[in-house]
């Protein structure tokens, strides 16, 4: 069995290769989900045996995400919720610059540890800021069309 870098995808986009074997994958696993049930996959093993696999829907749901990025051609990371992030891969996350990113954490929008002069965030407080800042931005997009559609602008 050949051993895979943890970090595959970590500094490159996927191949051309690579591309339509997430495609094909995909499609074979998208056609076993069944909406909140148990996926159960057979995989051919070396020397012709079969052994079958049960996928919990979130797993099944997060496997079937990271093939729709692969196929794509896009790039993209996997981050533990409970790591810590440097400001600049905060910032990224976040698509915004990393002294807006200090900005906000020196207000106390998200919390931060310090490091010797480094300042650390967590991912799972990063990623509870931008499903707060995301629903925000929802509901001012909804006020807006609403007011639209009331003053006949829609």
């Amino acid at each position: 069995m050949i051993a895979l870098g943890k970090d595959a995808f970590l500094d490159r986009l996927p191949d051309e290769v690579e591309i339509r074997n997430a495609e094909q994958l995909r499609t074979i696993v998208a056609s076993q989900i069944r909406e909140g049930e148990r996926t159960t996959l057979s995989l051919a093993l070396d020397g012709g045996k079969a052994q079958s696999v049960t996928l919990a829907p979130a797993l099944a749901a997060s496997l079937l995400e990271v093939l729709r990025l692969v196929s794509s051609g896009r790039g993209f990371r996997m981050i533990p919720v409970e790591s810590e992030l440097t400001t600049q891969q905060a910032a990224d996350l976040l698509n915004v610059s990393r002294p807006f990113l200090v900005k906000l954490l020196e207000e106390g929008d998200i919390p931060f540890t310090k490091t010797g002069r480094h300042r650390r965030v967590r991912a799972d407080d990063l990623f509870a800021y931008k499903e707060k800042r995301d629903a925000a931005r929802s509901d001012a997009l909804g006020d807006l069309a609403r007011v639209d559609a009331e003053d006949g602008l829609v």
